[in-house]
Protein backbone atom coordinates (compact mmCIF):
# COMPACT_ATOMS: atom_id res chain seq x y z
CA UNK A 1 0.00 0.00 0.00
CA UNK A 2 1.10 3.60 -0.65
CA UNK A 3 1.52 5.73 2.49
CA UNK A 4 -1.04 8.44 3.12
CA UNK A 5 0.07 11.86 4.37
CA UNK A 6 -2.11 13.95 6.67
CA UNK A 7 -2.03 17.71 7.19
CA UNK A 8 -3.68 18.76 10.45
CA UNK A 9 -4.46 22.04 12.23
CA UNK A 10 -7.24 23.69 14.23
CA UNK A 11 -9.18 26.92 13.71
CA UNK A 12 -12.07 28.76 15.35
CA UNK A 13 -15.36 27.13 14.43
CA UNK A 14 -16.43 29.95 12.09
CA UNK A 15 -13.22 29.72 10.05
CA UNK A 16 -12.75 25.98 9.55
CA UNK A 17 -14.54 25.79 6.18
CA UNK A 18 -12.64 28.80 4.79
CA UNK A 19 -9.31 27.11 5.51
CA UNK A 20 -10.61 23.70 4.38
CA UNK A 21 -11.77 25.16 1.06
CA UNK A 22 -8.31 26.63 0.41
CA UNK A 23 -6.75 23.15 0.73
CA UNK A 24 -9.52 21.48 -1.29
CA UNK A 25 -9.24 23.93 -4.17
CA UNK A 26 -5.45 24.04 -4.37
CA UNK A 27 -4.00 22.63 -7.58
CA UNK A 28 -0.66 21.86 -5.91
CA UNK A 29 -0.36 20.04 -3.64
CA UNK A 30 -3.51 18.19 -4.69
CA UNK A 31 -5.68 17.10 -1.79
CA UNK A 32 -7.18 13.60 -2.09
CA UNK A 33 -9.66 13.91 0.80
CA UNK A 34 -10.57 16.47 3.43
CA UNK A 35 -12.47 16.47 6.72
CA UNK A 36 -13.45 18.97 9.40
CA UNK A 37 -14.62 18.03 12.89
CA UNK A 38 -15.45 19.63 16.20
CA UNK A 39 -12.62 19.58 18.76
CA UNK A 40 -13.88 21.90 21.50
CA UNK A 41 -17.66 22.30 21.54
CA UNK A 42 -18.82 25.52 19.86
CA UNK A 43 -15.23 26.86 19.84
CA UNK A 44 -12.58 24.95 17.88
CA UNK A 45 -12.68 22.69 14.83
CA UNK A 46 -9.98 20.59 13.23
CA UNK A 47 -9.05 20.61 9.55
CA UNK A 48 -7.53 17.40 8.15
CA UNK A 49 -6.32 17.04 4.57
CA UNK A 50 -4.97 13.84 3.06
CA UNK A 51 -2.37 13.52 0.29
CA UNK A 52 -0.99 10.71 -1.83
CA UNK A 53 2.51 12.20 -1.71
CA UNK A 54 4.28 14.02 1.11
CA UNK A 55 3.29 17.70 0.86
CA UNK A 56 5.96 20.34 1.37
CA UNK A 57 5.39 22.39 4.52
CA UNK A 58 6.14 25.64 2.73
CA UNK A 59 3.61 24.74 0.00
CA UNK A 60 0.88 24.13 2.59
CA UNK A 61 1.70 27.43 4.30
CA UNK A 62 1.43 29.17 0.92
CA UNK A 63 -2.01 27.60 0.32
CA UNK A 64 -3.40 28.82 3.65
CA UNK A 65 -1.82 32.27 3.30
CA UNK A 66 -4.92 33.65 1.56
CA UNK A 67 -7.45 32.65 4.26
CA UNK A 68 -4.95 33.84 6.89
CA UNK A 69 -4.89 37.29 5.26
CA UNK A 70 -8.66 37.22 4.76
CA UNK A 71 -9.56 36.29 8.35
CA UNK A 72 -6.58 37.55 10.37
CA UNK A 73 -6.28 34.14 12.02
CA UNK A 74 -2.83 32.52 12.02
CA UNK A 75 -2.58 28.71 12.23
CA UNK A 76 -0.20 27.82 15.06
CA UNK A 77 -0.45 24.01 15.22
CA UNK A 78 0.12 22.93 11.60
CA UNK A 79 1.47 19.38 11.43
CA UNK A 80 2.23 16.92 8.62
CA UNK A 81 2.44 13.20 9.36
CA UNK A 82 2.37 9.92 7.50
CA UNK A 83 -0.31 7.41 8.41
CA UNK A 84 0.50 3.73 9.01
CA UNK A 85 1.03 1.67 5.86
CA UNK A 86 -2.18 -0.37 6.02
CA UNK A 87 -5.07 -0.95 3.67
CA UNK A 88 -7.32 1.91 4.78
CA UNK A 89 -10.01 1.01 2.26
CA UNK A 90 -10.41 -2.53 3.56
CA UNK A 91 -10.16 -1.39 7.18
CA UNK A 92 -12.87 1.22 6.76
CA UNK A 93 -15.26 -1.13 4.92
CA UNK A 94 -14.98 -4.24 7.12
CA UNK A 95 -18.32 -5.52 8.31
CA UNK A 96 -20.51 -3.26 6.17
CA UNK A 97 -24.04 -4.56 5.80
CA UNK A 98 -25.57 -5.11 2.35
CA UNK A 99 -27.58 -2.35 0.67
CA UNK A 100 -30.56 -2.48 -1.67
CA UNK A 101 -31.89 -0.25 -4.40
CA UNK A 102 -34.92 -0.85 -6.61
CA UNK A 103 -32.99 -3.27 -8.83
CA UNK A 104 -29.68 -4.06 -7.07
CA UNK A 105 -28.44 -5.85 -3.95
CA UNK A 106 -24.85 -4.92 -3.10
CA UNK A 107 -23.17 -7.33 -0.70
CA UNK A 108 -19.93 -8.87 0.52
CA UNK A 109 -19.09 -12.56 0.54
CA UNK A 110 -20.13 -12.86 4.20
CA UNK A 111 -23.71 -11.89 3.22
CA UNK A 112 -24.09 -14.29 0.28
CA UNK A 113 -26.97 -16.05 2.05
CA UNK A 114 -29.07 -12.86 2.19
CA UNK A 115 -29.56 -12.22 -1.54
CA UNK A 116 -33.25 -11.51 -2.25
CA UNK A 117 -34.81 -13.11 -5.30
CA UNK A 118 -36.09 -9.84 -6.76
CA UNK A 119 -32.73 -8.02 -6.96
CA UNK A 120 -29.66 -8.23 -9.19
CA UNK A 121 -26.80 -9.27 -6.88
CA UNK A 122 -23.59 -7.21 -7.00
CA UNK A 123 -20.75 -8.87 -5.09
CA UNK A 124 -18.01 -6.44 -4.03
CA UNK A 125 -15.80 -7.16 -1.04
CA UNK A 126 -13.70 -4.54 0.74
CA UNK A 127 -10.32 -4.44 -0.95
CA UNK A 128 -7.80 -2.22 -2.65
CA UNK A 129 -10.11 0.12 -4.60
CA UNK A 130 -12.99 2.40 -3.67
CA UNK A 131 -16.64 1.80 -4.48
CA UNK A 132 -18.88 -0.65 -2.61
CA UNK A 133 -22.19 1.20 -2.93
CA UNK A 134 -22.25 2.35 0.69
CA UNK A 135 -20.96 5.85 -0.07
CA UNK A 136 -23.56 8.42 -1.15
CA UNK A 137 -21.79 9.01 -4.46
CA UNK A 138 -21.80 5.36 -5.57
CA UNK A 139 -25.32 4.78 -4.28
CA UNK A 140 -26.51 7.87 -6.13
CA UNK A 141 -25.01 6.57 -9.37
CA UNK A 142 -26.70 3.19 -8.93
CA UNK A 143 -30.07 4.86 -8.45
CA UNK A 144 -29.60 7.10 -11.50
CA UNK A 145 -28.45 4.12 -13.60
CA UNK A 146 -31.68 2.31 -12.69
CA UNK A 147 -33.77 5.29 -13.70
CA UNK A 148 -31.88 5.87 -16.94
CA UNK A 149 -32.21 2.23 -17.97
CA UNK A 150 -35.98 2.39 -17.46
CA UNK A 151 -36.06 5.20 -20.02
CA UNK A 152 -33.44 3.89 -22.43
CA UNK A 153 -31.18 0.84 -22.31
CA UNK A 154 -27.69 2.03 -23.32
CA UNK A 155 -26.05 0.16 -26.18
CA UNK A 156 -22.52 1.33 -25.36
CA UNK A 157 -21.69 2.49 -21.81
CA UNK A 158 -18.48 3.72 -20.15
CA UNK A 159 -17.66 3.70 -16.43
CA UNK A 160 -14.99 6.42 -16.20
CA UNK A 161 -12.96 6.16 -12.98
CA UNK A 162 -14.30 2.69 -12.24
CA UNK A 163 -12.70 1.95 -8.84
CA UNK A 164 -13.94 -1.53 -7.91
CA UNK A 165 -15.93 -1.76 -11.14
CA UNK A 166 -19.23 -1.82 -9.26
CA UNK A 167 -21.01 0.57 -11.63
CA UNK A 168 -19.71 -1.21 -14.73
CA UNK A 169 -20.86 -4.54 -13.27
CA UNK A 170 -24.27 -3.06 -12.45
CA UNK A 171 -24.62 -1.81 -16.02
CA UNK A 172 -23.55 -5.15 -17.47
CA UNK A 173 -26.00 -7.08 -15.30
CA UNK A 174 -28.86 -4.70 -15.98
CA UNK A 175 -28.38 -4.35 -19.74
CA UNK A 176 -26.56 -7.61 -20.63
CA UNK A 177 -24.48 -5.51 -23.02
CA UNK A 178 -20.77 -4.78 -23.24
CA UNK A 179 -19.44 -2.06 -20.91
CA UNK A 180 -16.08 -0.29 -20.97
CA UNK A 181 -14.45 0.62 -17.64
CA UNK A 182 -11.38 2.77 -17.08
CA UNK A 183 -9.35 4.14 -14.20
CA UNK A 184 -6.12 6.03 -13.71
CA UNK A 185 -5.02 3.40 -11.16
CA UNK A 186 -3.89 0.01 -12.49
CA UNK A 187 -4.90 -1.58 -9.19
CA UNK A 188 -8.46 -0.43 -9.81
CA UNK A 189 -8.60 -1.91 -13.30
CA UNK A 190 -7.19 -5.20 -11.98
CA UNK A 191 -9.78 -5.23 -9.18
CA UNK A 192 -12.51 -4.42 -11.71
CA UNK A 193 -11.55 -7.46 -13.80
CA UNK A 194 -11.51 -9.66 -10.69
CA UNK A 195 -14.90 -8.39 -9.54
CA UNK A 196 -16.37 -8.77 -13.02
CA UNK A 197 -15.30 -12.41 -12.99
CA UNK A 198 -16.69 -12.94 -9.47
CA UNK A 199 -20.03 -11.55 -10.69
CA UNK A 200 -20.08 -13.63 -13.85
CA UNK A 201 -19.99 -10.68 -16.27
CA UNK A 202 -16.29 -10.70 -17.23
CA UNK A 203 -17.07 -11.40 -20.92
CA UNK A 204 -19.01 -8.12 -21.03
CA UNK A 205 -16.50 -5.80 -19.32
CA UNK A 206 -13.29 -4.37 -20.76
CA UNK A 207 -11.17 -2.57 -18.12
CA UNK A 208 -8.50 -0.12 -19.31
CA UNK A 209 -5.90 1.86 -17.37
CA UNK A 210 -5.93 5.48 -18.55
CA UNK A 211 -5.69 9.07 -17.39
CA UNK A 212 -8.95 10.60 -18.54
CA UNK A 213 -9.45 9.42 -22.12
CA UNK A 214 -5.73 8.87 -22.67
CA UNK A 215 -6.00 5.35 -24.06
CA UNK A 216 -6.57 4.78 -27.79
CA UNK A 217 -9.09 2.02 -27.15
CA UNK A 218 -11.33 4.40 -25.20
CA UNK A 219 -11.67 6.46 -28.35
CA UNK A 220 -12.10 3.53 -30.69
CA UNK A 221 -14.84 1.97 -28.51
CA UNK A 222 -16.87 5.21 -28.50
CA UNK A 223 -18.93 7.21 -28.91
CA UNK A 224 -20.80 6.21 -25.75
CA UNK A 225 -24.51 6.78 -25.29
CA UNK A 226 -24.01 6.60 -21.50
CA UNK A 227 -20.97 7.75 -19.54
CA UNK A 228 -20.89 7.33 -15.77
CA UNK A 229 -18.11 9.14 -13.90
CA UNK A 230 -17.93 8.93 -10.11
CA UNK A 231 -14.67 10.74 -9.33
CA UNK A 232 -14.20 14.24 -7.86
CA UNK A 233 -15.60 17.64 -8.79
CA UNK A 234 -12.43 19.30 -10.07
CA UNK A 235 -11.40 16.39 -12.34
CA UNK A 236 -14.99 16.18 -13.60
CA UNK A 237 -14.97 19.86 -14.55
CA UNK A 238 -11.56 19.51 -16.19
CA UNK A 239 -12.73 16.49 -18.23
CA UNK A 240 -15.87 18.19 -19.57
CA UNK A 241 -14.55 18.88 -23.12
CA UNK A 242 -13.17 15.35 -23.50
CA UNK A 243 -16.36 13.79 -22.14
CA UNK A 244 -18.44 15.75 -24.63
CA UNK A 245 -16.19 14.59 -27.49
CA UNK A 246 -16.71 10.93 -26.56
CA UNK A 247 -20.43 11.15 -25.82
CA UNK A 248 -22.86 10.16 -28.57
CA UNK A 249 -25.36 12.81 -29.75
CA UNK A 250 -28.20 13.07 -27.22
CA UNK A 251 -26.22 10.79 -24.91
CA UNK A 252 -26.53 10.75 -21.12
CA UNK A 253 -23.99 11.57 -18.40
CA UNK A 254 -24.22 10.44 -14.81
CA UNK A 255 -21.74 12.32 -12.63
CA UNK A 256 -20.93 12.03 -8.94
CA UNK A 257 -18.23 12.63 -6.36
CA UNK A 258 -19.59 16.17 -6.05
CA UNK A 259 -20.26 18.02 -2.81
CA UNK A 260 -23.47 20.05 -3.03
CA UNK A 261 -21.53 23.33 -2.93
CA UNK A 262 -19.47 22.16 -5.95
CA UNK A 263 -22.49 21.40 -8.14
CA UNK A 264 -22.57 24.76 -9.90
CA UNK A 265 -18.89 24.50 -10.85
CA UNK A 266 -19.47 21.09 -12.46
CA UNK A 267 -22.76 21.90 -14.20
CA UNK A 268 -21.29 25.14 -15.59
CA UNK A 269 -18.35 23.25 -17.09
CA UNK A 270 -20.71 20.86 -18.87
CA UNK A 271 -23.18 23.56 -19.86
CA UNK A 272 -20.31 25.19 -21.73
CA UNK A 273 -20.09 21.95 -23.73
CA UNK A 274 -23.81 21.92 -24.55
CA UNK A 275 -24.73 19.36 -21.87
CA UNK A 276 -27.55 20.27 -19.49
CA UNK A 277 -28.79 19.07 -16.11
CA UNK A 278 -31.83 16.81 -16.19
CA UNK A 279 -31.88 15.39 -12.67
CA UNK A 280 -30.22 15.93 -9.31
CA UNK A 281 -30.10 13.32 -6.54
CA UNK A 282 -28.74 14.41 -3.16
CA UNK A 283 -27.58 11.88 -0.55
CA UNK A 284 -26.01 13.33 2.59
CA UNK A 285 -23.51 16.02 1.52
CA UNK A 286 -23.12 14.61 -2.00
CA UNK A 287 -25.02 15.13 -5.21
CA UNK A 288 -25.27 12.84 -8.22
CA UNK A 289 -26.28 14.44 -11.52
CA UNK A 290 -27.85 13.22 -14.75
CA UNK A 291 -27.13 15.41 -17.78
CA UNK A 292 -27.99 15.09 -21.43
CA UNK A 293 -26.66 16.51 -24.63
Amino acid sequence: MTPVWKVFFTTPIALSEIFADSLRDAISPECQALATAEVEEHVTWSVEAYYEFEPDLSAIKAVIEAPTSQTGFTVSDLTIETLPDINWVARSLEGLSPIQTDRFFVYGTHDADKIPAARLPLLVDAGEAFGTGHHGTTLGCLKLIEQECRRHVPRNALDLGCGTGLLAIALAKLTRRAVTASDIDPIATRVTRENARANGVHPLITALTATGFGHPELGSRGPYDLIVANILAKPLAHLAPAVEQHLAPHGTLILSGILHEQEQMVTSAYRDQGLFLEQRLRLDDWVSLRLRG
